[in-house]
């Protein structure tokens, strides 16, 4: 049986979504909050935006961003450096450079197959791509017509990205080669 909750002021109630954003594992959503609390969905909007401006106002060590359909704190990235060091020192384990690029090819070209991933980026990907689903970064979506699995990525990857769609990611022409360095790239591979 659900405890009830009492009536509290907009201090408290800005104090309770505080704790509730503290504990939460995955980005939660306006509804599930007013939810929680029995308030309005426009309440928590903004008592979420009015602490957002506090975070940031104050400059603290984390901020509140809104992501992947939901609310969430996060490092403030100026402090990405430190961190790094701690979750480092850990032995936290971070993606590998294949992953990496394998991750990249599969946001920016979703829904994918396994083997266009490969042909892209010119190896064999299957262990890469199973290391990326069991994290959660990227999922099945699905089959092509000749039965080949597609892939696309998750929830979870726009919530550690910190992004709130996939329309957030940055444009890859300007870190595509020029027409002329392709040309160069292209007559180096013809003189090997």
């Amino acid at each position: 049986m659900q405890q009830a909750i009492p009536h509290i002021n907009d201090e408290e109630l800005a104090r309770a979504l505080e704790a509730i954003l503290m504990v939460i594992d995955a980005p939660a959503s306006m509804q599930d909050l007013a939810e929680a609390l029995s308030i309005s969905v426009e309440q928590v909007g903004l008592v979420l935006e009015n602490l957002r401006d506090e975070y940031d106002r104050e400059q603290r060590g984390f901020e509140l961003r809104e992501v992947a359909g939901g609310w969430r704190i996060y490092s403030r990235p100026q402090y990405d450096p430190f961190v790094s060091r701690f979750i480092v020192g850990n032995h936290t384990q971070k993606l590998t450079q294949a992953a990496l690029e394998t991750l990249a090819v599969v946001a920016y070209r979703q829904p994918v197959t396994r083997q266009k991933v490969s042909a892209i980026r010119g190896v064999n990907v299957d262990s890469v791509i199973r290391n990326l689903t069991a994290r959660g970064l990227i999922e099945d979506a699905g089959e092509t017509a000749s039965g080949a699995t597609l892939f696309r990525t998750t929830e979870e990857f726009l919530e550690r990205m910190g992004l709130r769609s996939l329309d957030e990611l940055s444009p890859l022409a300007p870190h595509l080669p020029d027409r002329e360095e392709l040309d160069e790239i292209a007559q180096t591979w013809e003189n090997q």
